[in-house]
């Protein structure tokens, strides 16, 4: 079963150690890449099995200011991967169900989360799709890799949340 933690020092080694496959880099980039854009504003998550980093993401907590479709009070969902080593045993799946409860905990204030996902990248479209995004019919222009679909999932209110 999958955990998802806030990153701390002691994943630090584990998280390193992550990496995608060649064609998925032009997708995500590379650990050290993603490592950089950490701040006050942009938090690391890791997501485990039975203790083991296993995958990561950064959760934008001003994603709104970059997208102007993007409601005030959400977050953004950035960097998400499953290492290449545990890729294919529905990791991935079993984390993005498990984001809106995990969110609407740490990030009370969120109403919603929004991800960027690129238009050439269909089986992580599908993989958010299955995991309750829906895609907002917009594109954002200023990737990297060429545009990319804009997806939203609602999150429960922290009044809505089941513990």
């Amino acid at each position: 079963m999958v955990n998802i933690e806030k990153m701390t020092t002691q994943h630090l080694v584990d998280v390193i150690g992550l990496s995608v496959a060649q064609e998925q880099q032009r997708f995500v980039g590379t650990i050290e890449e993603i490592l950089r854009c950490i701040n006050a504003q942009i938090r690391p998550h890791v997501i485990l099995v039975e203790d083991k980093v296993v995958g990561f993401f950064l959760i934008d907590t001003v994603y709104a200011k970059k997208l102007e479709i993007i409601k005030i009070k959400s977050l953004g969902l950035c960097s998400f991967f499953i290492s290449q080593l545990h890729q294919g045993k529905g990791y991935a799946k079993q984390a993005i169900l498990a984001l809106p409860n995990y969110l609407s905990e740490a990030y009370p204030n969120a109403s919603h989360l929004y991800l960027t996902v690129n238009c050439q990248n269909a089986i992580a479209k599908e993989l958010y799709l299955k995991g309750g995004f829906e895609d907002t019919n917009n594109l954002y222009h200023g990737g990297p890799s060429g545009p990319q679909h804009i997806m939203v999932r609602k999150l429960a209110l922290n009044s809505e949340v089941k513990h």
